[in-house]
């Protein structure tokens, strides 16, 4: 598998502690950083979360870490578990905005935040 690249931004936010882990993401995906993740339950790989999916990803679950190109092969890459993120720097699928995606990692009981700076 190939490894992902560090890409800084101004994605995080606040003073919320940041904790990172090691997931595979999916084959077939070129990811930024930011990318709100879902869990394929399956194949305990991730993909950019989608609200109409059916497969486990629907629910956003962690936030990509680092740029991913995975397009030709899944990758191993850090994924944040823990911190607050500024909602315009997030990359969202297809049917989820900055609240819907808050409102999953609350449900979820979740240490990640979704922050609207001003």
């Amino acid at each position: 598998m190939a490894e992902a690249t560090f890409a800084p931004n101004d994605l995080l936010v606040s003073d919320v502690q940041v904790v990172t882990r090691n997931i595979t993401i999916a084959q077939g995906q070129d990811l930024p950083r930011g990318a709100v993740l879902g869990r394929v339950t399956a194949t305990d790989s991730y993909v950019l979360s989608a609200s109409a999916a059916v497969d486990g990803s629907e629910d956003p679950a962690l936030v990509l870490a680092f740029d991913v190109d995975a397009t030709a092969a899944p990758v191993v890459a850090a994924a944040y578990a823990g911190g607050a993120f500024d909602s315009t720097k997030l990359t969202l699928g297809a049917g989820h905005t900055p609240a819907t995606v808050e409102t999953a990692f609350r449900a979820a009981g979740t240490a990640l935040f979704v922050r609207v700076l001003k």
